[in-house]
């Protein structure tokens, strides 16, 4: 399902199968999470390489190795997370910050991704998946878990922490923090009773609009909403020398507030990607704590309709499409 212009609907193209390069591997994708990353692709809000195929939720099986993979063999399941390759040489790279690349490659985006039935990937950029969690509930940990968790160490060793829209990410985030024992507040859309009856079975100790206070100060803030009117109204929750995280690469503008906000040592971060480290170390903890994904499948060739839903904000948990 390939995506030619911003803002038009994927379109299906048949292709023949590439032959993976030096470092390469092919793959036949099993399943594909449907990220908001792919909807800011689409929307073009974030614009790159077109035509391109979306989708860095991937889970599938090797088929083909290029040459100089080692680790993989044909048959092996693996998944493939939204930074597809760094150059390995800037000064971000060698010191282990490859989510700071000067020269990435993004899943999706600059690189065909997996809302298709084969995809090339790059071996170094690939993981192992835990075998407690079946295909179509493991793509959701590739993006949403893997960015969730790098947003959640960012966070600090927060006791209380909100999380602004409880979507994919935030559903899975919660339940580590949960299995470390914290409190977790949830924000929703306006109205949204669904999304906050979601939030509160799966334990969180408040669930409310973004634009309520919660019943205590948070320690922490991480937003996945893509909405900088929540920084300064997140800032307002926030204790001193809170926490605020920006999850997600786009974001509407934050608009102006008051140094009060900001004030009595509260700071605002950004998260940028994910490095290899926080791939292997989330995917070990999500077995390890036994996460649960929620999922809603849908077949591939709707996946003009899985971003819509997306779009209108009518998704529990995270979608995925099955080829």
């Amino acid at each position: 399902m390939q995506l030619d212009a911003p803002g038009t609907p994927l379109r299906r193209v048949e292709r023949r199968f590439t032959t993976p390069g030096p470092g390469e591997i092919g793959i036949l994708v099993t399943a594909c999470g449907v990220c908001r990353t792919d909807l800011h692709i689409v929307d073009g809000d974030l614009k790159g390489a077109l035509p391109i195929v979306p989708g860095h939720e991937i889970v599938g099986r090797v088929d083909a190795l290029g040459s100089g993979v080692t680790g993989f063999q044909p048959g092996d399941r693996v998944g493939v997370p939204w930074l597809g390759k760094s150059c390995g040489q800037c000064p971000y790279c060698t010191a282990g910050r490859e989510n700071l690349c000067d020269a990435p490659e993004f899943t999706g985006f600059s690189r065909d991704g997996g809302f298709a039935s084969y995809c090339i990937a790059d071996a170094g950029f690939a993981f192992a998946l835990p075998d407690a969690f079946d295909d179509v509930h493991a793509a959701p940990l590739l993006c949403a878990g893997l960015i969730g968790y790098r947003a959640y160490r960012m966070a600090g060793e927060a006791p209380r922490i909100g999380l602004y829209g409880f979507g994919a990410a935030a559903h899975l985030l919660a339940q580590v923090a949960f299995a470390e024992g914290r409190e977790v507040y949830a924000f929703t859309r306006e109205g949204d009773v669904a999304g906050q009856a979601f939030a509160r079975r799966l334990g969180c100790i408040w669930a409310g609009a973004s634009n309520e206070a919660p019943p205590v100060e948070l320690d922490a803030a991480i937003l996945f909403a893509p909405v900088g009117a929540l920084v300064p109204e997140a800032l307002r929750r926030t204790r001193k020398g809170g926490r605020v995280i920006c999850a997600g690469i786009y974001m509407s503008d934050i608009p102006s507030f008051a140094y009060a906000d900001l004030w009595e040592e509260r700071s605002i971060a950004s998260v940028a990607n994910l490095t290899r480290s926080d791939g292997t170390e989330f995917l070990a903890l999500a077995a390890r704590t036994g996460i649960q994904t929620f999922t809603t499948s849908l077949p591939l060739t709707k996946a003009n309709e899985a971003l819509d839903r997306l779009r209108r904000g009518e998704v529990t948990g995270a979608l995925v499409l099955v080829p």
